[in-house]
């Protein structure tokens, strides 16, 4: 039998709609209590937090990077200064899509296929916001066409600004070194904003990275009115920046590019010290990089073809190229000789060479009875090595580091290397061996363990010239140097046969054509590699086996105002081909127009000017990468 069912009533359906609404009206009131808490608490509580969120939202404060200081020679001319710029970067966090922003970007700025593979693989490297450069110097055109399709282009950021320039280029590569954008390593150390904002770059090398605190300057600020998108409304401000001290150096800028532009296609290095305070007028290492490109960040087949190049357009040879200094070293030797009590006028006959032993050291000729200064005149080997055997080598390598051989200077943004000044000691430190008599026949001739840079020879021939222990820098100071512990008299004689060398000696095809003015010089030639028994490295072997040729000078003979030291790699010798370059940049030191004629004529032969010059070099080069010119043999000679 069935059970009756529940009897509902309406008394009963009211009473559950009732509770039903009480349950779910409390419920909607507890969500709405809780949501006017929170705006409350939003509201009052943390106001000033969403109001700045809100401003920020709709201002926009950028970064304006400092321009940097301008660096200028000694007479105010600059070596490197900023120029007005257009250029692009992109910043990786904010790229929606890679390839398609890098193939609009190929499109509006006409890339050049080498430069789209650069920035794929830069922006495969790229983090965070750390911008990476696109291309620098645009056309407004370009600019504005970049400019109107920023809505499309997320990550893409133009800028208008300052870029940093170096007029003469590749002169000053190895001096001045160059400017780049902050890497991930150097922005860890330092999380400054300025360093990631688009535009912003630090020094990387040389005097640029040594006085980067001076030159960099404090950034400006702009302030503008944006939309959600991104697009400014106004300018509401801007604070300008102030840029970075100059920096003025002892280097003479019309003389710092004749010497690097009269270097020629010669591999090498020439340095030019001022006799009377040590200030380096010249420091050329050559070939060099153009600084320019590697502050426009340079591309990767560009830098192939210099890290490629057995010149080694990258090594900086006036302080980290180390070369035997040959003969160059006699004038030295001889202020060694006479402080140990030689007679400058005792003469010894050369016969063609020395005999020690049983084994018999050619000298370059058969000079018959030389004294000291015709010894230095002709270079007779056998003359040194007759005194070198008496003295022993000891005693004239205290006189070659007072001279500033093997020194390591205090020079402000030089990465040295200091070479070998070898003695007895050093020796049996370093090989556990006896000093030997061959050995010093060897160093006094500037070979065997004998191992120097460009600048110290410059340094010491700065010194014999003036008496003067001079400390080569390229910050102008009031500093006077003191005097050698060498009597005028001995450092006559080293003179004397210094200015016989020219006059009438080794390097007399390379007097300066100058009325009244002469230069004394002392040549070189050292060998690369032994060859057999009285051979050289001459023309007959490829070009990196061939003798260096070296020459130091210094001008005017009787009251010295300029030193200098030219090495040429593998140019057969000093007087072939060092002293001639020393030659014309003493000529432009006195008559500017007189050098600049020879040297244009010159340039004529060689294919332009550096700049022409690296232009065809690297359109060659890219001609042959990517297979639109055969492969060219290594040339045989530079001359």
């Amino acid at each position: 039998m069935k059970r009756p069912g529940k009897l509902i009533t309406r008394n009963s359906l009211n009473m559950t709609f009732n509770r039903r609404t009480a349950l779910i009206g409390g419920a909607q009131g507890l969500v709405g209590a809780i949501l006017a808490a929170r705006m409350g608490y939003i509201s009052v509580v943390e106001n000033e937090r969403y109001k700045m969120l809100s401003e920020s939202n709709r201002v926009n404060l950028t970064l304006i990077p400092p321009r940097r200081g301008w660096i200028i020679d000694r007479h105010g001319k600059p070596l490197a200064n900023n120029k007005a710029d257009f250029r692009v970067d992109l910043i990786p966090q904010r790229v929606r899509d890679v390839e398609a922003t890098i193939g609009q970007l190929r499109d509006i700025l006409n890339m050049p296929p080498d430069k789209v593979e650069d920035l794929r693989a830069a922006m495969k490297d790229a983090r965070g916001l750390q911008p990476v450069p696109v291309a620098s110097g645009l056309t407004y055109e370009d600019f504005a066409a970049l400019s109107v399709r920023l809505p499309d282009l997320p990550g893409v950021a133009p800028q208008r600004g300052f870029s940093r320039q170096y007029p003469t280029g590749a002169a000053v590569g190895h001096l001045l070194g160059y400017v780049g954008i902050v890497n991930a390593e150097e922005y860890e150390k330092n999380k400054n904003p300025l360093l990631i904002t688009p535009g912003f770059k630090i020094g990387k090398d040389g005097l640029e990275q040594f006085f980067e605190p001076q030159l960099q300057g404090k950034p400006g600020a702009r302030k503008v009115e944006v939309t959600a998108r991104g697009k400014i409304v106004r300018e509401l401000g801007v604070q300008e920046d102030v840029p970075g001290k100059p920096l003025q150096l002892t280097i003479d800028g019309g003389l710092q590019d004749y010497v690097a532009r009269r270097m020629g296609r010669e591999s090498g290095a020439a340095v030019v010290i001022d006799c009377q305070t040590g200030g380096i007028l010249a420091f050329s290492s050559m070939p060099c990089f153009d600084p320019n490109s590697f502050s426009d960040g340079i591309g990767r087949l560009e830098y192939a073809m210099l890290s490629q190049d057995e010149r080694v357009p990258l090594l900086n040879k006036a302080t980290r190229g180390l070369y035997p200094p040959g003969s160059t070293l006699k004038p030295m030797a001889a202020i060694a000789a006479l402080q140990n009590g030689v007679d400058p006028d005792e003469t010894i006959n050369c016969p063609g060479g020395y005999r020690l032993g049983n084994r018999f050291y050619q000298c370059l000729g058969r000079h018959g009875p030389v004294n000291m200064t015709r010894a230095i005149e002709k270079s007779c080997n056998t003359y040194f090595y007759a005194q070198a055997h008496k003295l022993g080598y000891d005693k004239i390598a205290v006189v070659a580091r007072e001279l500033g051989l093997g020194e390591d200077f205090d020079l402000a943004g030089a990465n040295q290397r200091y070479g070998t000044i070898p003695d007895s000691e050093w020796k049996l430190r370093k090989y556990k061996q006896a000093w030997t008599a061959s050995d010093s026949l060897n160093a006094v001739i500037g070979q065997g363990y004998v191992i120097v840079n460009p600048l110290q020879l410059a340094v010491m021939t700065a010194r014999i010239a003036s008496g003067r222990k001079l400390y080569p820098h390229f910050i102008p100071n009031n500093k006077v140097a003191p005097t050698l512990p060498y009597s005028p008299e001995h450092l006559a004689i080293a003179q004397l046969g210094m200015a016989q060398v020219v006059s009438q000696g080794t390097a007399a095809r390379s007097k300066l054509p100058l009325d009244g003015i002469a230069m004394a010089g002392k040549t070189g030639t050292a060998q690369v590699r032994g060859f057999g028994s009285g051979s050289r490295g001459g023309a007959g072997v490829p070009w990196k086996y061939r003798d260096h040729g070296l020459f130091v000078c210094f001008a005017p003979v009787e009251q010295p105002l300029y030193a200098a030291a030219v090495v040429i790699e593998h140019g057969l010798g000093g007087s072939r081909a060092a002293a001639p370059v020393a030659k014309d940049f003493m000529t432009y030191m006195f008559d500017p127009q007189k050098a600049m004629d020879s040297l244009l004529a010159l340039e004529a032969g060689w294919g332009g000017n550096i700049a022409e010059r690296m232009a065809s070099e690297f359109a060659g080069f890219r001609a042959r990468s990517e297979g639109r010119a055969p492969e060219t043999a290594a040339e045989d000679s530079a001359d």
